[in-house]
């Protein structure tokens, strides 16, 4: 393949880019609204992709040295949203692999959140006091090429005691609180997962039932009625959705998150901040607002874990707290999330907040405003 390919659209690209097929044809049809046909669809190898998409010399050479690295899978309806011919296309950099995945530094981690140090029961995570954290399977709709989880996801390694964690979670009256995860739970069948949180909801002392997932993001076919008809029978029931960037937004994503917002569940955005992706303050005030219209809440801005093979991806500290002054007084209160660290080894999620405190000394405080003007603040001694 002509390694003009490469960067944009290649003004000479060989005869394999000039016929690359597409969805047109597909769209038209009512299987691409089927969930379970974009399931069954999803391209996984590199032959397939060529077909779609004009694949860089880079990405090529990825696919050859896979070997024991994160697999590779992505859903018909996520890959009609990337561009075929740019390789710095955002979407395209967080699925598609490339050789920065193989380079790995000393302070990069297997499993950085320290998940595998907690898990109580093969697949049950007990690191927090009063929740837990139930990684449910090992499938995704969609590979992120940046997965806190790359060690487990698509490993078929990963092992779920379902009888002996409900089990647990019976004995651990602590427990109040079970976020459902994965993988990604929403590729389990409407019966399996409302065997899931009835199992848990039949336990009197947990109160909330969580849910972790990309699926309305690469896979919004999956939020059908019947399925939010199921789940909105458990109530409290929230959901956390990992969202990236605005080219995301579209209107079958739309469509998925009314229908929850509809039936009453409570949804939150989880954004990972990505060198070269959504790193721009501008672009991450335009997604948090438009999550706002979604009717879901911005949560987190999560720093990148540092995953081996993901150093490509992480940004500076600084850089995350530059967009969070770009954030704050500059856009509602609503539309500005929590930036975290989560802190490698196990020790949890620590907000990381731009400095306002200019000053303090018994009595009184001078803060700076988001415009960078100092007030005084007189306490009563």
């Amino acid at each position: 393949m002509s390694s003009n390919c490469a960067l944009s659209k290649p003004l000479s690209p060989s005869q394999e880019c000039q016929t690359l097929k597409n969805y047109d044809a597909e769209k038209q049809s009512p299987e691409w609204h089927d969930w379970k046909w974009q399931f069954r669809n999803r391209i996984r190898d590199l032959d397939h992709l060529k077909e779609y998409v004009c694949v860089a010399p880079e990405e090529e050479k990825a696919f050859q040295a896979a070997g024991k690295n994160l697999p590779f899978a992505i859903t018909p309806y996520y890959l009609d949203l990337i561009n075929p011919y740019e390789l710095n296309d955002p979407l395209r950099k967080t699925v598609i692999p490339r050789m920065a995945e193989f380079s790995t530094s000393p302070t990069e981690m297997v499993d950085p959140c320290g998940e595998d140090g907690a898990m109580v029961v093969p697949g049950l995570v007990h690191r927090y006091p009063d929740r837990v954290l139930f990684l449910v399977n090992e499938t995704c709709s969609v590979y992120c090429r940046y997965c806190t989880r790359s060690r487990l996801v698509g490993s078929g390694k990963h092992k779920v005691e379902f009888e002996e964690i409900y089990d647990y979670l019976r004995e651990h009256t602590e427990v109040r609180d079970v976020l459902i995860s994965g993988g990604d739970p929403l590729v389990m069948s409407d019966d399996r997962l409302e065997q899931i949180i009835a199992n848990l909801r039949s336990i009197p002392h947990i109160e909330v039932v969580r849910m972790g997932t990309k699926v309305p993001v690469v896979l919004p076919q999956r939020i059908t009625q019947e399925l939010v008809d199921r789940l909105k029978k458990y109530h409290p029931f929230f959901m956390s959705i990992h969202f990236l960037h605005p080219d995301e937004i579209t209107p079958e994503v739309v469509e998925a998150c009314n229908r929850l917002a509809d039936a009453g569940i409570p949804t939150f955005s989880q954004t990972v901040l990505l060198k070269g992706v959504n790193d721009d303050p501008e672009l991450m005030k335009r997604l948090m607002q438009k999550l706002l219209m979604l009717r879901v809440r911005p949560y987190y801005i999560y720093q990148c874990d540092p995953v081996q093979g993901t150093s490509h991806f992480r940004t500076s500290i600084d850089k995350g707290l530059e967009i969070m002054e770009a954030l704050r007084g500059h856009t509602t209160g609503y539309a500005i999330p929590t930036y975290v660290v989560d802190a490698p080894g196990g020790g949890g999620k620590i907000p990381v907040s731009p400095d306002y405190v200019v000053h303090r000394e018994p009595g009184k405080t001078v803060l700076r405003n988001y415009a960078g003007k100092e007030y005084t603040y007189f306490e009563e001694q």
